[in-house]
């Protein structure tokens, strides 16, 4: 029985903006923040992350951030504890 195809993840476009956004931090010119006040890209990460987050504002086929479940439980043991 052949194998099934899996689905992309991450839109081909998106993949085009991290490589553009990782080429900009080899070469040094990546800065973070907005506004002119950012300051240079440091790691590797922080630059993929860029590009990830440039694909999801144009509206790319990209996975959503992934959150924490450790705040939803804080949040829940606040809410108990001003209760009583």
């Amino acid at each position: 029985m052949a194998r099934k195809a899996k689905k992309r993840r991450y839109s081909r476009s998106a993949g085009g903006d991290v490589a553009s956004e990782v080429r900009r931090y080899k070469k040094g010119t990546a800065k973070s923040g907005g506004g002119g006040r950012g300051g240079r890209v440091k790691s590797r990460k922080q630059a993929i992350a860029i590009g990830l987050s440039k694909a999801r504002t144009k509206g790319q086929k990209v996975p959503k951030k992934k959150t924490s479940k450790r705040t939803t439980k804080k949040k829940a043991s606040r809410k108990k504890r001003s209760r009583a």
